[in-house]
């Protein structure tokens, strides 16, 4: 009997969510970073005060596999199709371009490409796979991610500078 990847040692699983309140406005990102084979789990949260939704999105990824100290077999468990679909669809054909991408005909760069650019070179060296949830239903790890990611930059904007 072949052994479960999700329960080998060098498996984690990151949960990720961004949030905005106004898009651009005030924003946070949040992560929760599980390692089923010891049970260990860690979290963690930020903010800025003037950002979009889809930056906060690429940070909650951007700051989770940055805490990685090994290559691992990552899954990123996100509510975001831009993160979803850019990670596995878009990036790969980004990459090729230049970090441009196609709109009616003509290659334009890549929005938010200095965020995509990190997530890239963080990617080297693991295995990564991307699951996509449907956001605010009911998905544990992903609501609390969010409660994280909103708490984040509500305390930033209540405790300026």
């Amino acid at each position: 009997m072949g052994t479960d990847s999700k329960d080998h040692p060098d498996f984690v699983r990151l949960y990720t969510d961004g949030a905005c309140s106004g898009n651009p406005g005030p924003g946070g990102w949040a992560f929760i970073l599980d390692h089923p084979a010891t049970g260990e789990r860690r979290k963690e949260a930020g903010a800025e005060r003037h950002t979009t939704n889809n930056r906060m999105e690429l940070m909650g990824v951007i700051e989770g596999l940055a805490v990685l100290k090994r290559p691992c077999q990552v899954e990123i468990v996100t509510d975001s199709q831009y993160v979803a679909k850019g990670m596995s669809e878009w990036m790969p054909n980004w990459k090729r371009q230049g970090w441009n991408r196609k709109e009616k005909g003509v290659l334009k760069p890549v929005m938010n490409v200095d965020l995509w650019q990190r997530l890239d070179g963080l990617l080297v060296g693991h295995r990564v796979s991307v699951t996509h949830v449907l956001g605010h239903r009911g998905h544990v790890e992903n609501e609390e991610c969010d409660r994280m990611a909103v708490q984040a930059y509500k305390d930033m904007v209540r405790n300026p500078g």
